[in-house]
Parts: C-alpha cells; sequence; structure tokens
C-alpha cells in the first residue's frame, strides 16, 4: 500500500554521484510517485527534519521541493508543507498480452551483415577514470575545464529568446552563430577562407569522415587511406562500398608519390597524422595537391588536436594551399572541449556541402540546436581561448615528463607532435604484442592503448602502443612509465622463455 507520509530515510545521497544533490532529492520524489511507493496527497517531510536527517543545508532542500512544485510533481500547503500533487503519477503502462512464438522467426543473418561488430576499433576500459594511471588519448582532464563557464553558456542559451528559437525543428540548418564562427575566427587560424555555405556542422569529425565517404561512393571508388591511420574511416569506407588500399606512412605522413594509379580521393591527416603524431611538411602538402590535380582525386584532410601547439605554431592546413576546391576540410570540436560534445564540422565546395545537408537530414536532421548555441556562446565569449591557453601549458609539462620517464626503459618513442599535441607513440621490443601488454597492465591500474587497431591487414603481434597525456596528472606520469616498463621487461622475459621451449610467441 503506498505510503501517506513519507519519512526522511527514504532519501539517500550520493556525493560521489557527479551530480548536485537537489537533483538528488527531486529525483527521489518522481522516482517515489513512478514507482507506486507514495501516493498523491503523500506529505513530504519538512524542510527542517530532511536537512536534519541528511546532513545538509535546510535551503537545498527547501529549493528542491521548489522546482518540484514548479513542475507540477508537488503541491504547497499552507504553512503545513509539501505534499505529492493529485494527477502528478506517470500513466502506469499497460501490460502487453504475451504471444506464442511463431515458427519461421526471421534469419537475421541473411538479412544484415554483422561485420562492424568485428571491425578494429580503440576499445577503452569503461573504468578508466578510477584507475590511477589512465595514459587515455583523447579524453579529457576534468580538472581543466571550465565547468562554470560552459554551463553559464548553457544558462544562456535556454533563455527566452534562444530557447524558443531553438526549440523548433531547424530542418536541416545549422545554428548560425556557431557557423559564423567557424567561418570567422577558427578557419582564418588555420589559414582557410569559406562562405556560409560552404561549412556544415556535424555530429563529431567521424560523422563529417561518413559522410564524405558516402557521397564519393555513390559511384565507384578506389580509396586511399594511411597505415598505420584512423581505423574508422577505413571501415567506414569500405561499409559505404569503397575499393580501399593503404599507403605506408614515413616520419613525414602519407608519402604522395605512393599513391596508386585509380585514386579518387585520399584520406589524410596531413597536420597530425593518426596515431603517431607526424606533421607533414609543407613541400609534401604541395606535392600531394599536384598529384591531385594531375591525377583528378579529391583530398579529405582530418585537421584534429591542431590546438595542442605549444612547442611551435602548426602548419597551415592543406585547404588553405589549395586554390582548386579538390581539398574536403574536417574539423572537431570534440577533442579541444570534451569528447562527449560530438560537434565537429566539415567544409568543401558549395555544392558537395549541400547534397551532404541532405544526406545528413535524412540521418538525424541536424546537431542539438541547444547544443549548438551553448558551444557557440562558449566560443565567441573567450572561453575556448582561454582553455587552449591552460590546456597547451598543462600539456606542455606533461610531455616533458613523459619524456624524463620513458629515457632508459627501452621504449622508443617512435611518433610525436611536432609542435606539441597529447600523445606519444611508443615502439615496445621486437616481438612485444601490445594488446597482452594492454591487458597485463590493467592490473597494475595502467591504461594504455594497443596499437594493432590502426594498422591495415597485419595480423602479426604489435609493438606499438599510443600513450595520451591529457587525461592523466602529471605527477603520476613517472610512476605510470615505469610501471609499463617493468611489465614489458616481465613479458619480453617470457616470451624469450618460451621460444626457448619450442613455444612461439603471439597474441
Amino acid at each position: 500500500m503506498p505510503i501517506s507520509r513519507i519519512p526522511p530515510d527514504v532519501f539517500f545521497l550520493d556525493r560521489g554521484a557527479g551530480r548536485s544533490l537537489q537533483a538528488q532529492l527531486r529525483e527521489t520524489v518522481v522516482a517515489l510517485l513512478r514507482t507506486g511507493q507514495a501516493a498523491p496527497g503523500a506529505v513530504l517531510p519538512s524542510s527542517r527534519k530532511l536537512a536534519a536527517h541528511l546532513g545538509i543545508a535546510r535551503m537545498t532542500v527547501t529549493l528542491a521541493y521548489q522546482e518540484l512544485v514548479a513542475q507540477g510533481f508537488v503541491e504547497p500547503l499552507d504553512r503545513r508543507g509539501f505534499v505529492l500533487a493529485e494527477g502528478a503519477r506517470p500513466e502506469a503502462p499497460r501490460a502487453a498480452r504475451a504471444e506464442p512464438r511463431r515458427p519461421g522467426a526471421p534469419d537475421w543473418d541473411s538479412f544484415l551483415d554483422f561485420g562492424l561488430s568485428q571491425r578494429r576499433r580503440v576499445i577503452k576500459p569503461a573504468d578508466w577514470r578510477r584507475m590511477p594511471f589512465p595514459f587515455v588519448y583523447g579524453q579529457m582532464d576534468a580538472t581543466l575545464f571550465d565547468h562554470a563557464a560552459w554551463r553559464d553558456c548553457a544558462r544562456q542559451a535556454s533563455g527566452a529568446r534562444d530557447f524558443f528559437d531553438l526549440a523548433g525543428d531547424q530542418a536541416a540548418a545549422d545554428d548560425p552563430m556557431l557557423v559564423n564562427y567557424i567561418r570567422s575566427t577558427m578557419l582564418p587560424r588555420r589559414g582557410i577562407k569559406a562562405e556560409t555555405e560552404e561549412i556544415l556542422i556535424t555530429v563529431g569529425a567521424q560523422n563529417a569522415l561518413w559522410l564524405a565517404a558516402e557521397l564519393l561512393t555513390r559511384r565507384p571508388l578506389k580509396a586511399v587511406g594511411e597505415n598505420p591511420g584512423y581505423p574508422d574511416t577505413l571501415q567506414a569506407l569500405r561499409w559505404c562500398g569503397a575499393e580501399v588500399e593503404t599507403v605506408e606512412v614515413d616520419e613525414h605522413g602519407l608519402p604522395p608519390d605512393r599513391i596508386p594509379e585509380g585514386t579518387g580521393a585520399v584520406f589524410v591527416s596531413p597536420s597530425h597524422h593518426a596515431p603517431t603524431g607526424a606533421t607533414m611538411p609543407v613541400r609534401r602538402r604541395r606535392q600531394l595537391l599536384r598529384a591531385a590535380a594531375e591525377r583528378d582525386f579529391v583530398v579529405i584532410e582530418d585537421d584534429y588536436d591542431f590546438e595542442m601547439s605549444f612547442l611551435e605554431a602548426p602548419s597551415p592546413a592543406l585547404k588553405s594551399l589549395d586554390r582548386d576546391g579538390r581539398v574536403i576540410y574536417v574539423g572537431s570540436f570534440s577533442k579541444a572541449l570534451f569528447p562527449g560534445l560530438r560537434l565537429g564540422y566539415l567544409v568543401g565546395p558549395a555544392r558537395l556541402v549541400a547534397e551532404a545537408r541532405e544526406l545528413r537530414a535524412l540521418i538525424l536532421r541536424h546537431p542539438p540546436g541547444h547544443l549548438q548555441r551553448t558551444a557557440a556562446y562558449f566560443l565567441a565569449q573567450g572561453h575556448y581561448d582561454r582553455l587552449m591557453r591552460e590546456l597547451r601549458q598543462a600539456f606542455a609539462r606533461r610531455r616533458t615528463e613523459m619524456q624524463a620517464a620513458l629515457r632508459g626503459t627501452g621504449l622508443r618513442v617512435a611518433g610525436a607532435a611536432r609542435f606539441g599535441g597529447s600523445s606519444v607513440w611508443v615502439e615496445g621490443p621486437p616481438g612485444l604484442c601490445s594488446i597482452r601488454l594492454a591487458e597485463a597492465l590493467l592490473a597494475e591500474g595502467v591504461v594504455i592503448e594497443p596499437g594493432a587497431p590502426f594498422f591495415d591487414g597485419n595480423g602479426r603481434p604489435c609493438p606499438f602502443f599510443r600513450l595520451g597525456y591529457s587525461s592523466i596528472p602529471s605527477e603520476r606520469i613517472a610512476e605510470g612509465v615505469a610501471r609499463i616498463a617493468a611489465t614489458v621487461s616481465r613479458l619480453r622475459a617470457e616470451l624469450v622463455a618460451a621460444r626457448g621451449d619450442g613455444a612461439e610467441g603471439g597474441h
């Protein structure tokens, strides 16, 4: 039977949950209604009693109750506290009538290609934040992000004028404030000039890369990617039906003279190669553009992580050198702000962007308007620039710590961004399998990224791995690297012993 007077002890606060205490109080009241534990008319504990029971300020309880009143879940009683409101209980779902399972259920293997579940991808442990030594690439350090500024921008975007502008379906349109900032500020920093109709907001860089791949493969396409390289790009191209070849990169990125004949599109990350961090020199960029013009192919430029330039200024984007409109440019805010943001942008000829806009509309219409406007305020009001300055300073210290810690370990830095970046590409001793290394390091509280997913068509043990320093404090880097080196030595000794016994090394 539902309770008529709600006792304080049904309330519980998790101070480590990452949500405000007011929000948890409101969630408890709504849950009581939803589950039927309390009925409309039930009396809530007084703010004084509940605050004393939970050990919090009375004002916290009062504000939570007032918000519940505004939402219609709670009604105030004149000088007698608060009760659950009449009619506030959510409608219970109707019980579905059980139907006997019919013979002849569809054979989903005949309908679908389940190959995507087996694709190569970089997998991060779900609990990596709890690990003491997270060398995880592309994740934010919450201690460096100005959450108060982001919250203020979100509040501005929720104001009456902005909210009602953004609440409706924008069809295929993007937030003009965000597009204008990209056109007037972000792109000029990369040496790029673009008109509004040449810019499309996407759900992160991966969405932009997929849109480009999907549009280019409506006709047969021979595409070229980097090896090693970003695995999701190659997977997207193959899923879309492209014939894909990869070109081995060197210390300067992808060599244009190795691009095979008949290529229609080249996917490249010239400013910050994934995963080695190599930067393509301007001379080679011009060589790539000459080859594109002479052999009539297009170039898709993934320009990520250029903001982390604390050693020297990044080279101008490849697209800034493009005079023929052959380069499709992909940028993202997700790496610079936080990965859960999922906001990126695609820049290209107006004809292509118009098609990409229509293709995007078939999938998701447009990225959430409120999120776009919040990001636009954060960028336009200078919070982004200040954040970049602070990140560069922090990452410079961490890179110095990383390089010092790796000296004398036998681990070789095989690649790192010349201008700074947020990771190093490391090579272990011959025969080391970095997948096994990553698994063994979890017991040591260390998270690394094995290199195997970045290599195309290579089933041999991969001794390479990536160490990101965006998410690990400086003071933990030395100990984390020491644990990596010790584990590498142990695995190496085991491999030598196994081979001495006639066994073969491997994954």
